[in-house]
């Protein structure tokens, strides 16, 4: 069939992304060895997705009509499932329909991604004041939009999430997209003193300056929007446009509800003790609060973040300066236009922070998004509406 490298495809799946020109399928970032024959086999499954697959129709196009056994079909088939983490029990992304054929059923990123658009991320190092190593990432092309750190964060790892991927892809097309890792945590130095919102505050400063930017968008995200508010207040004549997406100006500890405080030293003793651990309670606490209804294999991504982002230590240490956050009085001081984005049924950050958000905000624009996660995810009708929404707003 020679499909492997003529169609300069990216497909990304469950925890795979297939390359069609290098004939490469990686499984978690990790390069796995597939026979030619098996990777055109998956290739062709991927391709017609949308319909069952006969065994003859693959013996065709996979074999070009050459004598196949059953046990040969079979085998490859099972090599298929697993070299893409499913398995003949589970038939999480090949299903095989009895005396009939196979379906690819698992869910493909878009429809695939032309390699010859593919933005390529290149990561860099900065320094703060105090010495701490900060690694940025800078992709694409276009007006520039700089994109805050979050609680947890990895350059790389959420590049390929199926939790963060879509959005960040959907954004650099046709712009440059910049984002950071916090200090302690991803890329950048874990071994630092200081966590303050201070030095929280100074990073962003810091990669900015070094990126070389003169004025940009800037999008902030859960606890990245109090940075983004903080920085365009400071900075009205660098941000042309403000995105506050599942975000607050104040944390927990300032929202004068002894609830919220209770909640916040409470979740923090399950970290202590539960951070990365895959049998903890908190991990399956952690998903099921942040994103309540995302499927399997972006509840697996997200759980792993824990332990690629940064340690337990780490995770409180930070978490200490989120929850003491308290931009309020900024909020005044923003002059560019900005768009809040906000899940209506999250926990994670209450409505009513988004709302405080709008009305402190002169020239702000509030959507409510119909979703229960703390960022909304690409299955969800939702994320198609607030990624129009977000690209028409940085269009204006």
């Amino acid at each position: 069939m020679a499909r492997s490298g003529s169609d300069g495809m990216i497909y990304r799946f469950q925890q795979c992304e297939l390359d069609t020109e290098r004939a490469e399928l990686r499984f978690r970032g990790e390069l796995r060895r597939v026979e030619p024959q098996v990777f055109d086999l998956i290739v062709h499954l991927i391709e017609q997705r949308d319909r069952l697959v006969s065994k003859d129709e693959l013996i065709e196009e996979v074999w070009n009509g050459r004598i196949v056994s059953d046990a040969t079909l079979s085998s490859r088939i099972s090599s298929a499932r697993s070299a893409v983490g499913d398995s003949g029990d589970t038939q999480d992304t090949i299903r095989t329909i009895p005396r009939r054929g196979y379906r690819f059923v698992a869910s493909v990123d878009g429809s695939g991604l032309s390699r010859k658009t593919e933005k390529q991320q290149t990561v860099r190092y900065c320094t703060a004041q105090d010495g701490t190593r900060l690694a940025y990432g800078v992709s694409g092309e276009g007006p520039p939009l700089v994109k805050t750190m979050s609680w947890l964060n990895h350059l790389e790892f959420d590049w390929e999430s199926p939790v963060f991927g879509p959005l960040f892809r959907a954004l650099n097309e046709g712009r440059q997209l910049l984002r950071y890792d916090s200090r302690g945590a991803g890329l950048s130095d874990w071994d630092v003193e200081d966590c303050s919102y201070d030095a929280l505050a100074g990073d962003l400063e810091t990669v900015v300056d070094a990126s070389g930017l003169r004025s940009f968008a800037m999008l902030g995200i859960s606890q990245g929007a109090a940075l983004a508010i903080d920085y365009a207040a400071r900075h009205p004549d660098r941000v042309s446009h403000l995105i506050l997406w599942g975000g607050y100006a104040r944390g927990r500890n300032r929202r004068g509800r002894t609830e919220d405080t209770e909640q916040a030293e409470a979740f923090k003793v399950l970290m202590r003790h539960g951070w990365g651990k895959q049998s903890s309670t908190f991990l399956r606490m952690f998903a099921s609060l942040y994103l309540p209804e995302a499927n399997t294999e972006q509840i697996q991504w997200w759980t792993e973040l824990q332990r690629v982002a940064t340690s337990p230590e780490n995770a409180v240490r930070l978490r200490d300066s989120i929850d003491e956050i308290e931009v309020s009085d900024k909020l005044a001081r923003v002059k560019a236009p900005t768009l809040i984005l906000h899940s209506k049924r999250e926990e994670v950050a209450p409505f009513a922070e988004a709302r405080r958000m709008a009305a402190g905000i002169s020239n702000a624009a509030l959507l409510p998004l119909d979703s229960a996660n703390h960022l909304v995810l690409n299955h969800e009708p939702a994320w198609q509406n607030a990624v129009d929404a977000v690209l028409e707003f940085l269009d204006s």
